[in-house]
Formats: C-alpha cells, structure tokens, sequence
C-alpha cells in the first residue's frame, strides 16, 4: 500500500435534508472536500441494512445495502416520487431526536424510529410507480440486476417480506414452517407476498445504483473506498435463516454458542455480542464459498475492506447460548491459515486491512505475519501508563494503518478531557506540547507523521469536537450510531488547505 491518507465518516453521518446521510449532493461534494484536502481514501463503517440497535455491525444481511441511504431527491429527478411527496412524508426535514440517554449523542442526530416509520412508506410509492410506469429499458435494468445478485437476493427480499409480515420478529420466532424453511411454506410466502418481495427487491436495485454512480465519481476524483466487513452475521439475518447448516445451530435453529470477547481490564463481563458462530469444518468443505462470495459482493462496492476480529479467524470466543455475561466461554480453533489462503488465492490483488485490535495472542500475531495484511494501530490507546502499549508510534512498521481513533472510541478532544489525567501527561509529553486549545492537530501530526503506510483520521478528530460526536460507545445500548455533521459550512476551503498542507508535509499526498 503507497503511503497515504484517508478520513473516517460513515455515511449516515452526511448532512442531508432526509434525517439520515444518503448517498446524494452532500456526499459528492464531501468526495470534492476529500480530493481539495490531499486525500487518497474514504472510509466508511458496514453499509448493510440496521436492525435493533441501530448498529450497522449487526445487519438483517451481509449483502444487501441500507435503504435509508437511497437519496429520494435522485428518486425525484427519475420520476419515481415528487418534491410533494418527500416532504409529506416529514423526509425534508432532518429528524428531531428525542432526549438521548447519555450526553454522548448530539442533538439532531439520526432518529431511526422515525425513519423506519416514513422512509419505507415513501420508497414505496417510488417502487409502486416504477411498476406501473417503467419502460422496458428500465425494466430490463432491474431484471439484469435481480440476475446478476440471485445468490442472495431473492432470500433476502422474501426475508423482508416475511419479516414484514411477521410484525417484525425475529425469525426465529416465526411459525415452524417458515423458520425451518419447509418448501410449501416459502412457496406460499411467496405468492401472498409478491410486492412486498418486489419492493426489497427494487430497493436494493437503488441502492446499488446510486453506491456505483458514487464509486464511479469518486474514482475519478482520485478517491478509494475503505469499507468495513464484520466477520459475523447477525442471528436475525437472512444469512443465518437461509444458511442454517453453516453456523453453529441445534434442530430447532437454536444457537449452541453465540460470539463475543472476554472479561478483561475494561469489562469484567466482558462482551457478549450474541452473534451464532460458524461451523468453519463445513464451511471448509466448499473452499469457504459462501465466504468468497461475500467478499466479491464488498469488494464490488469499495476498493480495500476492513475485516473486523480478524483474530476470530484465528480463534474465537465461544460463549454458551442463554449465558447472560461473557464469563463462561472459552477459545476454540478457528480456520485460521486456510482461511486466508482461500482468500488470497481468490484476490490476489485486491487490498485487506487486519483489525487486530483487543487480546491478541502469538498465534494471532504468526497469522497476521502470514497473512501480510496490514493491522491496526489507535493512538488513544498508546498512552495508558499501565502497560508497555504497542500503539506508541517508536513500535509501528510500515505495514500497519494508524487511526487517531476508530467508531468505537472518543473523540481526540473528548478523550483528551475524559482520560485519567496521567495518561493525558503523558500524551503531551511524548508530543512536546501543553495543554491548548488546538491539540487534537498535535495527535493528528503524530499520526501523518508515523511510519505507517496509511493513515485514516475520523472527521470529527479533523474537526476538533468532543464527545458529543462520538460515534459508539460499546458495551452501552441507546445513543449510538446517531451522530450526524449538521451541514457542510464546516468543511471550509481553509480546512481543506490545512489538512493538504500536513498530508503532503509528511509524503502522503496523492502526488
């Protein structure tokens, strides 16, 4: 990887009219910002449709996109919807949100209820009109796109419609029948169900669309895509309902085990994320095929991925289903050396970066090396004066990606104020600085500065804000994933020259 930069936004922290980043004006000309600022990369968090939780890490699939980032003003400009109906639908004004249950969400964030309530009665009158009014050349775009996504879409799209149905249950707490896939049933579903199947259907074919319109401008602005792969499905997913005999379920779709981290110095619970595990032994008798086609279908979409718990590949954290902590799992084998040669061998040439971030062991650390994938490096964590940290920039080698913080920590300016006062000491020791107003640059240099061969600052680090726009705290429920830029006014031309300034001072321009 050349050495370079990137920055970190998500893209439903996009300033829109529509309650939600969408993949519309502000995120063409945010790809302007980044190409004005000396950028190489834009990096985004997992782009599949939420569920409870809002958290794009626990998706209804690992294929599909989120509607909420369809841009209904494309929409408008196709004849699908008009300005009217956006605007009854409450979408052309950016959503109120209620009072958080933490100081960590800003007002005037993302109120997913709201979205969920408005957004997809508004994107069926669009389907309902496309249906009705298509030519055969647009019909005929459709279809192709139907064809083409046939290894996944036509479970998923009945998947929403049963979900729909089902007043949105999971599925495991559907009927047997449907639950346990019987054919009768699924054909049954079928029939009664068939706008709804449309409708998903039609919602994806939009959302890919518009991603390949916004890639292909990107490209030629001169801007790679970084997008981001949880290495599990959600347990309500159309993956694990379609795929059952590829995770570790009992006959009646009931998790053994589901995935999470141990207790450790920050959790004495630790994690339990709830996700149902992988059979790896079955996966391994097709060269992990269902694997390879989730990575072609991400490395469609963006150019490099972010594999998250790359060390789940080398062992993972079994925790026995119903348990109520993290406390009673235990480390098992996971496929480890295969599995990255399988995939290697299917892209050679496409670019990988290891999130090897939390407990690592030496076996984890002799499969990265194995690997040759880039890992991570978080300059929040360098400064913790418990521990010799690996994250103090004197350790890096170039094969790694350095973040001044990632999704899931504070912000420099927000950790700056909440950290043990000792380690912020320290900080500013190892940088030479006091304490001033505009020290979040100071870490922003030290990043641009290492040796690592990618650099990748979030925005917010960029815009010197505190907690307030912290993206998710984990472990913690309600006021997450929410933060949104309130409008591109702060993505002044002098910030642009500033950060192009430090990008090329420190031989990351894209010269």
């Amino acid at each position: 990887m050349k050495r370079s930069s990137g920055i970190l936004l998500p893209v439903f922290s996009l300033p829109s009219p529509y309650g939600i980043g969408t993949l519309g004006q502000a995120a063409y000309q945010w790809i302007d910002f980044l190409a004005q600022a000396g950028q190489r990369y834009w990096q985004v968090l997992p782009l599949g449709p939420t569920g409870y939780g809002d958290s794009p890490y626990q998706s209804f699939s690992v294929f599909a996109g989120n509607p909420y980032f369809i841009d209904p003003d494309r929409l408008v400009q196709e004849g699908w919807l008009t300005a009217q109906e956006c605007q009854v639908a409450d979408c052309s004004q950016p959503a109120a949100v209620p009072a958080p249950p933490d100081p960590g969400t800003a007002a005037g964030g993302v109120n997913y209820a709201d979205l969920y309530e408005k957004r997809f009665a508004l994107l069926l009158q669009a389907y309902r009109r496309f249906e009705h009014q298509a030519d055969p050349a647009q019909r005929q775009r459709f279809a192709a796109f139907c064809n083409a996504q046939e290894d996944w879409l036509g479970d998923y799209a009945l998947y929403f419609a049963l979900k729909r149905e089902q007043k949105e249950l999971p599925w495991t707490a559907w009927p047997e029948p449907l639950r346990l896939r019987e054919p009768a049933a699924l054909a049954r579903a079928q029939e009664t169900l068939q706008e709804s199947v449309n409708f998903c259907s039609f919602m994806q074919f939009k959302f890919y669309e518009q991603w390949q319109n916004l890639k292909a401008y990107a490209h030629q602005a001169g801007i790679s895509l970084i997008g981001d792969l949880p290495i599990y499905a959600a347990l309500d997913s159309a993956d694990v309902w379609t795929h059952r005999e590829l995770f570790q379920l009992d006959e009646t779709a009931r998790p053994l085990a589901v995935a999470g981290c141990p207790p450790d110095g920050f959790s004495a619970d630790g994690q339990l994320w709830g996700n149902p595990l992988y059979r790896w032994e079955v996966m391994a008798q097709d060269g992990y095929a269902w694997w390879l086609r989730r990575l072609q279908q991400s490395f469609d979409l963006c150019d490099v991925l972010r594999i998250d718990h790359f060390r789940g590949l080398e062992s993972y954290y079994a925790i026995p289903y119903g348990e109520e902590t993290a406390r009673q799992g235990r480390w098992v084998p996971g496929p480890g050396r295969a599995f990255v040669d399988a995939l290697k061998q299917r892209f050679p040439h496409n670019s990988v970066i290891a999130e090897d971030l939390g407990f690592l062991t030496d076996e984890v650390r002799d499969l990265l090396a194995y690997s040759g994938f880039p890992g991570m490096k978080v300059l929040e964590f360098a400064f913790d004066r418990r521990e010799k940290s690996d994250y103090l920039p004197y350790n890096y080698n170039k094969n790694c990606v350095v973040y001044t913080g990632t999704h899931d920590n504070a912000t420099l300016a927000g950790w700056l104020q909440s950290a043990d006062p000792q380690d912020a000491a320290y900080a500013r020791r190892y940088l030479g600085t006091r304490r001033h107003r505009g020290e979040h640059w100071d870490f922003i240099r030290l990043a641009l500065a290492s040796v690592a061969d990618l650099a990748v600052i979030p925005l917010q680090d960029y815009l010197g804000l505190g907690n307030e726009a912290r993206i998710n705290t984990p472990s913690t429920l309600g006021g997450n994933w929410r933060w949104r830029l309130p409008d591109l006014s702060v993505l002044t031309p002098r910030l642009a020259r500033r950060i192009a300034r430090m990008t090329d001072l420190y031989g990351r321009g894209p010269g």
